[in-house]
């Protein structure tokens, strides 16, 4: 069985202009972006509502039962068994 991991970053379309600058907004989306995991191995598995873009990469390692470095430290593993 395979694994896949759905997920998204940007899309900021409903805010494309700084209204104090008048300069183009290129900053993240103020939107929940979903994260989807299908896999057989992590059935009845979820992951963490909440999360951050800064959480996909620690939440890819312990997928794919890699460590997370200290780099990545403020990230957090979404997946909850």
């Amino acid at each position: 069985g395979g694994i896949m991991l759905v997920t998204a970053d940007h899309g900021n379309a409903e805010k494309m202009v700084d209204p104090e600058t008048g300069e183009p907004y290129t900053a993240h989306t103020l939107n929940p972006v979903p994260l989807v995991l299908v896999a057989d191995r992590f059935k009845g598995c979820r992951l963490r509502d909440g999360g951050a873009l800064k959480d996909i990469a620690p939440t890819m390692l312990t997928i794919l039962d890699l460590p997370i470095p200290v780099e990545m430290k403020e990230g957090e593993n979404l997946l909850q068994c």
